[in-house]
């Protein structure tokens, strides 16, 4: 216990990608998703439901985000530096920011400004976010405390996609709400599917996700299924990116653009999609994507590996032994994995699916 009667395991680091600094998370709202996950879905099943809804998601979401202050200080460059984001990474003038959703739903320089290797062979991170790598392959569930999520509970009970995936690797990428928030494409490839499974609205701080098992597979989100199998494609078979809303999100919007942000397109099958364009918008709070890869199709950078297995970080996410599971803050289109090889067969069963109506 510290002085404050915080338990010190609960502290929470990640690691700067560009620096190798270990930083202390401050977490917004901490002691509210402690009460929210530990007291009141315990002893208040039914107002925790309620408080986890779409309404009242919404509702704080508007309370957060769209309410207009009327006071100039709180606009403009104030508001953009309450929120600690850069205004020089901003295409819109800082004037132009008058409420947090407007700096939440900001557009950057990202071609200037969050470059990205031409080599074909590399994988991109999706966000500026904190990513948490790992395998299904050895065990059919990763495990924090408690289930956290099987491909079969993101991808739908139902859905064909389990079987490709069902020992896939993965990449975690946890959006807080200061973090830019459109979604870019991982990889190059076709569009095979796209679908929305419904749910609740749950926090993506890590205290909530340990609290709620299968915290992922709960929330509302929205999968797409890339075939990069195609000419001009990354050629790593079939990546699954799913898009996870969270506490004060309102909305995911597919919102594709081949060139900067001009003409957004929805995003539907039979589109190509090129690595490193923005694909989708979540509006607005925290969030989180994550990728599945087929088995032997990518290895994860070198410094991902080693930094998710250091014993000398605090983290609330660990493994089934006990061993923490420690996050790197990445920038968005940053490489997070190179090809391996290309996965057999992914077209015939692309196909097969496509033939039945899938």
């Amino acid at each position: 216990m510290n002085k404050k009667g915080n338990k010190i395991n609960m502290m929470h680091q990640y690691i700067v990608r560009e620096t190798g600094a270990i930083v202390n998370e401050h977490l917004i709202a901490d002691r509210t998703i402690d009460i929210l996950y530990n007291r009141l879905r315990e002893n208040a099943p039914t107002l925790f439901r309620a408080l986890t809804s779409k309404r009242m998601s919404s509702l704080l979401g508007f309370l957060h985000f769209d309410l207009n202050l009327p006071m100039a200080s709180h606009k403009g460059m104030r508001l953009l530096e309450r929120m600690g984001v850069d205004w020089l990474e901003c295409i819109a003038p800082e004037h132009r920011f008058t409420t947090p959703r407007q700096v939440f739903e900001r557009q950057i320089r990202y071609q200037d400004l969050r470059l990205m290797d031409p080599d074909p062979d590399t994988i991109v991170s999706p966000a500026d976010a904190k990513v948490l790598i790992g395998s299904l392959k050895d065990t059919p569930e990763l495990f924090i405390k408690g289930k956290f999520f099987s491909a079969r509970e993101l991808l739908g009970e139902d859905s064909p996609w389990c079987v490709p995936f069902a020992q896939s690797d993965f990449a975690l990428f946890r959006l807080t709400p200061d973090k830019y928030h459109y979604n870019h494409v991982p990889v190059s490839g076709e569009v095979v599917d796209i679908y929305e499974l419904d749910g609740s609205y749950h926090s993506c701080n890590p205290r909530a996700v340990i609290a709620l098992a299968s915290h992922h597979a709960k929330n509302r989100r929205v999968v797409t299924i890339i075939d990069t199998e195609v000419a001009g494609g990354s050629n790593i078979g079939l990546v699954a990116m799913i898009e996870v809303v969270a506490l004060m999100i309102g909305d995911i919007v597919q919102c594709y653009s081949a060139t900067g942000y001009d003409n957004p397109q929805p995003v539907i099958k039979g589109m190509r999609l090129d690595k490193g364009c923005p694909k989708s918008l979540y509006r607005p709070g925290s969030s989180t994507d994550i990728l599945l890869f087929q088995p032997e199709a990518i290895t994860f950078s070198a410094d991902l590996r080693t930094n998710v297995g250091r014993s000398d970080v605090r983290s609330r996410f660990s493994s089934g032994l006990g061993r923490p599971l420690v996050e790197t803050d990445v920038k968005v289109r940053s490489t997070i994995a190179v090809k391996r090889r290309a996965v057999p067969l992914v077209v015939p069963f692309v196909q097969q699916n496509l033939e039945t109506g899938l």
